[in-house]
């Protein structure tokens, strides 16, 4: 009782005049630009108070630096993308204590009428220009701040993605369920379109804003539709596939179509571009009358942009949510390269260094949800991303960055090749204690080289993951942690992955692809993946050690591209299955990498090698190969339920394997 009373006085003795801190200033939806900010509320004269909006304490503590702007609950609706330039340096941007402020880029729509039984229309006036996102503009929309509802008379841009009650609804697709195929390539030459199976594509109305997505093994491409000619079963689109590895238009690939106005299912809607008309058919127990429906009109909300020369310096945004924004397809249509890379995030950051993003919740939005493009000393913590049209976190250039604690899921809406935690030409960094799950693609991959070739990519540090549930049979050729080109210096440990579940080829676990070197993998738990638990494409001096592979389908360990040097040694290592094989790839020359002292176990009868087919393990071992190594049951507690521990009598101790303790923790 006491506290409390203490607590009411000092709110009152800061409502009175009383600043809280040197150099503090407060934004609230009851404020006013006019005042000094200085204070958390009104004061009983209304004279003075907090700013009405975040420019306003943007303008002020750019005068008064070191400074702290605290931001009341509420939600702040952006007219335009808020930006932080070197002149916001020393600044910290916080939700008041105990509150929690949410900065918007949607807006919501009314007016919702009953046009028959299960459909319901609303009138938005819409933008006729397509924005041009190749050159990063964004809508400047003039709305008036903390403007809760939104009336056919304003002006919106052509939004792609709808919430009701704060839940994602999606746009109408077809086929319904599944997906349509490729009936016949149009030859290697012919990049923008393909022969399709007669019925599946149709000349439907508003033909330009209908869209196709279609699958390579680890990307999707999305396409604006030119032209169809439904009586040669031909589709071309305004966009052409030139990325040499985007292999599509082959018989049988998967493709469906988005955004057909006719056949709207419960949850899905449907905007005409030309008439501005919203239709949406609800889900039951949805009261449009009542309904909460949010259109995001802004594709970034936070942009911190320094410069070479000055950068953007301890710029801190703690505690704060993002809601609400939106993503935009080019004339060109989208070509992806991997990892939907080009995607960028809903909070881009470019020259920054020493800068926080801390305790934020990051949802709602059509495309990545962090973006660095370049920084150093850079710390992503604690922040909650999810309900994303990609990825979570991007990380282009610089170095001796953090992305540590962050809960990352939900992810690949709009782009399915997005990853969690993406790392490019980037090193001295460490990715740690992220939760990563729920999305179609790799949980975290690091490297932007294909090859030997010298790159900055060095002494990353990836520890304490856990990552689960990841490709859902979407998209193949991924893994729970994914490595491209030279590493030295850098390490994957104490990471617990799970769950991962490809479409074809490649559900890997902890997969070292294109030349991957220099780097040490050890006391990682991986189990019940498509293809493997470790896979090295090709790379060479890399250190697999102490690591338990458990459970993969089609083979436990795989080796692809066999080189004249060693590709890994792999030691002290437990592998345990029921299922396939143990060995699987390219294993033929004993001189070209080191196994021994590991420990091998099957509980069941299961073929031990794909290539030397009948074989047994006696016969595998020898002199130079596994000399040491084992069978043996390593009398795990509870494997088939995760639980890796090691029971009482466990022989594997013997052999140099040491417990792991700590995978994947919190």
């Amino acid at each position: 009782m006491q506290k409390s009373i203490i607590a009411i006085a000092l709110l009152m003795i800061l409502a009175t005049g009383a600043n809280a801190m040197p150099n503090s200033f407060y934004v609230s939806p009851n404020g006013n630009d006019a005042w000094s900010g200085t204070l958390p509320a009104p004061n009983a004269m209304h004279t003075d108070g907090p700013f009405a909006t975040i420019a306003g304490a943007q303008k002020a503590a750019r005068a008064a630096k070191p400074a702290t702007i605290f931001i009341r609950k509420g939600t702040y609706t952006l007219a335009k993308t808020l930006t932080f330039t070197a002149s916001d340096s020393q600044t910290t941007y916080a939700a008041y204590p105990g509150e929690k402020p949410i900065i918007s880029g949607g807006k919501r729509l009314t007016g919702w009428k009953k046009s028959d039984e299960e459909l319901w229309t609303t009138n938005v006036a819409l933008s006729d220009q397509r924005p041009d996102i190749s050159a990063g503009s964004q809508s400047t929309l003039p709305v008036t701040h903390h403007s809760s509802l939104i009336t056919a008379a304003d002006i919106l841009p052509y939004f792609r993605d709808l919430y009701v009650n704060g839940q994602r609804r999606n746009r109408t697709r077809l086929p319904k369920d599944g997906f349509f195929h490729i009936a016949e390539s149009l030859g290697n030459e012919v990049r923008n379109a393909f022969r399709f199976t007669e019925g599946d594509v149709k000349t439907w109305q508003n033909l330009d804003d209908v869209e196709v997505v279609a699958f390579n093994a680890w990307d999707e491409l999305r396409f604006h539709i030119a032209s169809v000619n439904e009586k040669g079963r031909i589709i071309t689109f305004t966009g052409s596939n030139n990325w040499p590895w985007g292999q599509w238009g082959q018989k049988n690939q998967r493709y469906y179509v988005e955004n057909v106005p006719q056949e709207l299912d419960p949850g899905q809607w449907y905007l005409d571009r030309k008439s501005g008309v919203l239709s949406y058919r609800p889900l039951p127990g949805e009261d449009m009358r009542k309904a909460e429906v949010i259109a995001p009109v802004l594709n970034e909300l936070v942009r911190i942009q320094g410069d070479e020369k000055n950068p953007v310096e301890r710029l801190t945004i703690k505690g704060i949510s993002f809601r609400y924004a939106g993503w935009d397809l080019a004339k060109e249509s989208y070509i992806s390269i991997q990892a939907a890379v080009r995607i960028p995030g809903v909070i881009w950051v470019g020259n920054a260094k020493d800068c926080t993003i801390e305790g934020c919740d990051i949802s709602r939005v059509g495309q990545y949800g962090i973006d660095i493009a370049s920084g150093n000393g850079m710390l992503v913590k604690g922040n909650t991303i999810h309900d994303m049209g990609a990825g979570g976190v991007k990380l282009g250039a610089g170095s001796g960055n953090t992305i540590t604690r962050n809960h990352v899921y939900d992810l690949g809406h709009t782009y399915p090749s997005a990853v969690g935690v993406w790392v490019g030409n980037s090193g001295h960094n460490t990715i740690s204690y992220n939760h990563i799950h729920d999305l179609y693609y790799t949980g975290i991959s690091v490297g932007w080289s294909w090859g030997y070739n010298p790159t900055l990519t060095q002494n990353n540090i990836i520890e304490h993951n856990h990552i689960h549930d990841i490709g859902k049979g979407l998209l193949s050729d991924m893994g729970g942690i994914y490595t491209l080109g030279t590493a030295t210096g850098s390490i994957i440990r104490y990471n617990l992955i799970h769950n991962v579940d490809s479409y074809s080829y490649g559900g890997w676990g902890i997969y070292l692809d294109e030349g991957t070197s220099g780097m040490l993998v050890e006391n990682n738990i991986v189990y019940r993946t498509t293809t493997g638990g470790f896979h090295q494409h090709y790379g060479k001096d890399n250190l697999i050690r102490n690591n338990i592979f458990a459970f993969s389908k089609d083979g436990q360990i795989q080796r692809t591209r066999q080189e004249a040097h060693v590709s890994f040694t792999f030691e002290h290592n437990i592998v345990f299955w029921d299922e396939g094989y143990m060995l699987r790839g390219n294993w033929d020359d004993p001189t070209t990498y080191k196994m021994d002292y590991n420990i091998y176990w099957t509980s069941k009868e299961a073929n031990w090698f794909e290539v030397y087919k009948g074989a047994d393990f006696a016969k595998w071992q020898t002199p130079e190969r596994e000399a040491h190594s084992i069978l043996c049951d390593p009398l795990f507690l509870d494997p088939e339920h995760g639980d890796f521990r090691l029971g009482e009598g466990s022989p594997v101790e013997k052999l140099g394997f040491k417990p792991i303790v700590g995978a994947g923790d919190k």
